[in-house]
């Protein structure tokens, strides 16, 4: 990859168009703490901002500062975390809480690299939360961003290669103002997310467009270049079971590392196992029912999951005792803790119908 040609005048017309049509009324845009910065940042990763509103205003009024998170538990994190997925995330955030309040007494460090040693920070979000609430000069290079630069120069290579990486820090770095750093942070991600998408760009009102090598191409969406193509993913199948008796269900808790670490989920059985003979053996319970629900897919980064849900009524509860790893709850209690997407539509497709749980 040839060295980058920087062009003048990016961030003035990058502010120019910021302060005309940049998003501003957003929840974390007012009181721009590092906290709100922080919580916000770590939720935008990997979902939609319209997505992301409503769970970070419950998330702000149940912990509206960094002593409120840490003290809370883990669980209940988890909880307010249902359905945002990549759950490490919550438990990073969690860990980092705590190390804030017993390591800097509830302040966040003055550095990148302070704020980088924090569990689940990395570097353009720590420049995120820096540049943002306290004007920090330090460039990020999210997913917006890496588009943004990448199409603007026409940049030949997979933006994941970490010698294309390194040298898009180089431009994001080099475009970087002295003033206005957070507007000017803020102002990359909306034009990324609003203007430079991935497929139907709107160059034509891009304040960048006349030094656009993307579009000077005729082909702007070929950049950023797509990363190689993988192997298909993985299939495996298993199946679910919402156990139920005296209109409570049995949940698992998970083990705190792997997939969906730490949150309640529904007993799970090989796909090819005997529901009656495991739930026998398992749980020590006489089977009362089984009615098998409709089966789905969820994707995972790596690999597809497909699930077999089924309803089982038992007869008595007494025979599961509870443990640390499983206890039962009621529907109503369930929904309060931190479920897993795919168990969280088992439920409720289980409480729309005509069973025992109504």
């Amino acid at each position: 990859m040839e060295a980058v040609q920087t062009v003048e005048n990016f961030a003035p017309r990058v502010l120019a168009w910021f302060d005309v049509h940049g998003r501003k009324d957003l929840p974390w845009q007012k009181d721009k703490t590092p906290y709100r910065v922080w919580i916000s940042e770590i939720m935008l990763q990997q979902t939609q901002v319209t997505t992301v509103i409503p769970y970070y205003e419950k998330f702000m009024s149940s912990f509206p500062d960094v002593y409120a998170l840490a003290s809370a538990k883990q669980d209940d994190v988890l909880a307010h975390w249902s359905g945002l997925g990549y759950y490490a995330r919550a438990r990073n955030m969690h860990k980092a809480a705590t190390m804030l309040v017993d390591e800097f007494d509830g302040e966040f460090p003055k550095t990148v690299e302070g704020v980088c040693e924090l569990p689940g920070i990395g570097r353009s979000t720590a420049s995120a939360i820096l540049s943002i609430s306290r004007g920090v000069q330090s460039a990020i290079l999210d997913g917006n961003v890496k588009r943004v630069l990448a199409r603007f120069h026409a940049i030949p290579n997979w933006p994941g290669e970490k010698k294309t990486e390194n040298r898009m820090w180089g431009v994001a770095e080099s475009y970087m103002p002295e003033i206005r750093c957070g507007e000017y942070t803020q102002a990359m991600m909306d034009l990324g997310a609003t203007l430079c998408t991935r497929s139907k760009p709107k160059c034509h009102v891009c304040p960048l467009s006349e030094d656009c090598a993307g579009l000077a191409s005729g082909e702007p969406t070929t950049f950023p270049i797509s990363k190689p193509k993988k192997a298909a993913k993985p299939i495996k199948t298993a199946q679910f079971v919402v156990l139920q008796s005296d209109g409570k269900v049995l949940l698992e808790k998970r083990p705190a590392s792997g997939i969906w670490g730490g949150l309640w989920s529904l007993p799970e059985f090989a796909h090819d196992a005997s529901i009656v003979l495991e739930a026998e053996q398992r749980f020590q319970c006489g089977i009362q029912s089984v009615m098998a629900l409709s089966s789905f897919r969820h994707t995972f980064s790596h690999y597809h999951l497909d699930i077999i849900p089924s309803l089982v009524t038992v007869k008595e509860a007494v025979g599961v005792h509870e443990t640390e790893k499983y206890q039962w709850f009621s529907v109503d209690d369930a929904f309060t803790l931190g479920l897993p997407a795919p168990v969280r539509s088992i439920l409720e497709s289980v409480e729309k119908g005509d069973t025992l749980l109504l």
